[in-house]
Parts: structure tokens; sequence; C-alpha cells
């Protein structure tokens, strides 16, 4: 293929480790620029998360890269993120390529096929450089992975492939900040090396001063400079794009409980994040060897492995404390693969998500579910019903494998524009629902909260408090990092 043109202006973001910050300060830098009037893109080579989300046109991205498109002001793409690794074992992924599903592959086998998949790669990037001023690159993990420096495809390999300049981001708050920095580079070669322009130290607490002479120090030792040192970004409340964020905002004295039990394959976490940041939600994750709490609302999350997941949950004896739950009144909600597992029968006969063969649901639903050969992904939006004489507007996307039949005529709750969702059963008690993001809209919050229980509800604004997020991350990049080291 062609070389990537230079007219766009470009920087890549690599990080000392996972969670070091590459998706925040990709966020911010490229809110920055928007804000500037810059038409700026994200671009993830590479990513490997449960987190997805559904673009117009029926792919499938990163959500973290979605987050990143929002904060420059653009519909996401799949050329944003044209890999896509989704774990359905410890040693195997789902592959999808350019937004659609190519295959399951094992970690060796990926490694080889990289070669192959770079291709795409560089045609997805390509086109962002045609169609935008600047492109901010996020990487993956870590450089410094030895084991994983053949074929590529996420770090220094598509820096090196697409000729990109790039910095190093490090989190100072894990510790060993200056040993991460230097070790970084010191592992990488020297081609790799000419291209890193500089650092970002992320996470500081405390006053500058006590850490300017490590800065020095890094500095004097690697000849590249500090572009700045960002503050702990006290309240900050972002999507996660891979580990479970149990931070939340402390729930009033008119609040109601809500569970979520935390499967090995569980996807999607991030439907989670408008009630976490509800102030009349106390939202708890519920983990391995726990046992579900007394609650309101239990809700079942997505899973990439759905069988599986549910032989999980019955060896926690999670099962027999839904059962519980439900006899004292409480509510059970179930989200794709959640709703999948309170129905009566999961059948695998491809073995797509596993071993082929069938398992038995919870039951607490009229439904049952085979896994096909072909994802369902959408965006979708419609009306929901939940409690009486109440109907308020639904958003969401659908990523599901399944297809469900419904053995009932009992209608769905959820009307959409091209067709119905979901199911109520056990005596209102139970609702089931294929939609993801289903609480970003605050009316459709707003009713399954009052459905679970909850009065006098207090309008909590999602979308609001995403787009405060992204500012306050952008305001620290603009008074703290120097841009015009990278030319921005």
């Amino acid at each position: 293929m062609d070389k990537i043109t230079k007219t766009t202006r470009t920087l890549m973001v690599q990080g000392t480790t996972s969670d070091a910050g590459k998706s925040v300060l990709v966020a911010g830098i490229c809110r920055v620029l928007a804000r500037k009037g810059v038409r700026v893109a994200p671009f993830k080579s590479q990513n490997m998360a449960l987190n997805s989300a559904v673009t117009k046109d029926g792919g499938e991205i990163g959500r973290a890269q979605a987050v990143q498109a929002f904060a420059c002001g653009i519909d996401p793409t799949v050329h944003m993120n044209p890999v896509l690794l989704k774990p359905n074992t410890d040693i195997g992924a789902q592959v999808i390529v350019q937004g659609k599903a190519l295959e399951d592959m094992d970690a060796i086998g990926y490694n080889s096929y990289k070669k192959v998949v770079m291709k795409p790669i560089l045609e997805s990037f390509q086109q962002l450089t045609e169609e935008y001023d600047a492109v901010i690159i996020e990487g993956a993990g870590s450089p410094a992975e030895i084991n994983l420096r053949e074929n590529d495809v996420a770090n220094m390999g598509f820096a090196e492939e697409a000729d990109v300049p790039v910095i190093i981001v490090a989190d100072i708050d894990r510790g060993g900040v200056f040993a991460h920095l230097y070790g970084t580079l010191a592992l990488l070669s020297e081609s790799e090396q000419a291209r890193v322009k500089g650092f970002v130290i992320n996470r500081f607490r405390g006053d500058i001063k006590l850490l300017e002479p490590g800065l020095d120090w890094l500095e004097q030792k690697t000849g590249k400079p500090v572009i700045g040192v960002l503050p702990y970004l006290h309240g900050l409340m972002l999507e996660a794009e891979d580990a479970i964020d149990v931070q939340q905002i402390d729930a009033e004295v008119n609040s109601i409980t809500v569970i979520v039990p935390v499967f090995p394959r569980i996807s999607n976490h991030t439907d989670f994040d408008p009630l976490r940041m509800h102030p009349q939600v106390n939202l708890q994750f519920i983990g391995k060897g726990q046992t579900i709490p007394p609650a309101d609302l239990i809700i079942l999350p997505g899973s990439k492995s759905v069988r599986s997941d549910l032989d999980y949950l019955r060896s926690q004896n999670w099962d027999k404390q839904i059962q519980r739950h439900l006899r004292f009144g409480g509510k059970v909600m179930g989200i794709c693969g959640g709703y999948q597992m309170l129905g009566e029968l999961i059948s695998d006969p491809y073995g797509i998500e596993g071993e082929s063969g069938s398992t038995q649901g919870l039951g607490y639903l009229p439904i049952t579910t085979e896994i096909k050969q072909h994802k369902q992904l959408k965006q979708v939006s419609g009306s929901l019903t939940l409690t009486a004489n109440n109907t308020v507007a639904v958003t969401g996307y659908e990523i599901h494998a399944g297809v469900t039949a419904v053995e009932t005529e009992q209608g769905a709750p959820i009307k959409l524009t091209d067709g119905e969702d979901g199911i109520l059963g056990v005596g209102n008690q139970v609702f089931g629902t294929y939609l993801h993001g289903i609480f970003e809209q605050h009316s459709a919050c707003n009713e399954i909260l009052a459905w679970a229980g909850l009065t006098d509800i207090r309008t909590s604004d999602f979308q609001k408090t995403k787009e405060d997020g992204i500012n306050m991350i952008a305001d620290a990049v603009e008074q703290y990092l120097d841009l015009n080291k990278l030319g921005f």
C-alpha cells in the first residue's frame, strides 16, 4: 500500500504498563485539539477488551475509542479501532477486523496472523489521515514486552510502519515511575528510541518541587524531555476500558442498592457507569466467594461466554441467592448474556462460545436462546414501559450472537423502530433485555430505577457527567502539558 501521507499531524501515546493513562490522555488531547477547531480523530490499531461499542454502520470497536471519538465531537467508525480482540478463554479470543468478527484464534495462531492484519490496520489509519487534520493514536499495554515484539502491530511495530512520533506515559501513583520510564526506553531499539519525543507522568499528588530532581535526572539520563506532569484528578468519573471501576459518588439517604455479580467473561461492564455515577444508587460489584447481600435490584451483566459464566454463577451459589432475593420481593434484570441466563435454555450447537452443547437457564423468563454463527450488531432506539401507564424513550446498542425465541404472547416492554425487545416475568419482578447502554438515557434509567422501587427520583445526567470528565482531563492537559514540544 502507499505510504501514510504526512499532511496530517499524528502522535502516538504509549504506556509503561496497562492502565498507565493512555486512553484518558488520548481523550484529553483530542478534546484540546477539538476545542481549537482542529478536525481530530482517535486511533488504536489493536485493542483487547470485552467492553465494546457499535458504530452507526453496524461495526464493533473498543469502547475506549468510542469515548475518544465523543471527545473529538465525531461519530465513531470501525477505522478508529481496526482490530479488536475479545477474550473467550485464557489463551484465545474472537478476532474482529474492521468491525466484523473474523474467527476465534489462540495466542500462537494470532501471533502469526499479525503479519496479515497489519494491512487492514494501515488501510484504516490512512483513511483517517485523509479525513482529519490530526490523528491521536493509543498504544496497547507496554512497548517493552519482549515476548510480544515480534510482528507487533499495537505499539512500536505500528509506530515504525506508519512513521509516527511517540510519547510514553507512566502512572506515578503505582510507584517506580522513573524505573518504568527509563527501563521502557532502554528496552526499545535505537530507531524506536529515536521516535520517542518525551515522557508524561500521570496522576501525581503533592508538591511538584519534590519531583523536580527526579525529572532532571530522567531528562539527563535519557536525553528526552518530560512533556508534563498531570495531577491526580480527584472526582474524575469516566468509563474504564478494562478493569471494573468501583469508584462512585456517595449515595444519598433515599437510595436503592443494586448488585452486579461479576462473571469471569463479563462484557460491557460500562453499562453500569450511569448507575455508578447516580446519587441515589448504591452500586456493588460482587465477585468470587462473595455472597449477594440484601438488595433492591440484582442485574446479571453481559457475557462473552454465557454458558460457562452461567456455570460459574451456579458454582458461587448465586442462583440460590437470586431465588431467595425474588422470594423476598426483590427485582432482577438481565442484560444481553444475563438476559439469556434468565431463560429456560441456552444452546450452542456450533461451539461459538466454547464447547458445543446446551445449558439449562435459570428459568425465570419464557425464552430459549440459540448461539448463532453471525453476530447481531446494531444501534437501536424506541420506547420502554415497565411501570404502569408510563412510557419513556430508550436508546442502546446490541452485540450478541444469540437468537432468542420468546415463548409467550405477552407484549414486550421495549418497542423499537424495527421490532421489539425484552420480556417481563415472575409477576413483574424479572426483566430481560438485549440493550447495552440502556441506562445512559436518563428517561430509561429513571424508569428502571422506579420499577426497582426507587421513589422521588432525582434525574442524573450521565452524558453531562461524561462531558465534564473529558473536559476535566482536557483542562489538565492544557495546563500541565507543553503540547508545543509535540507540534500541536
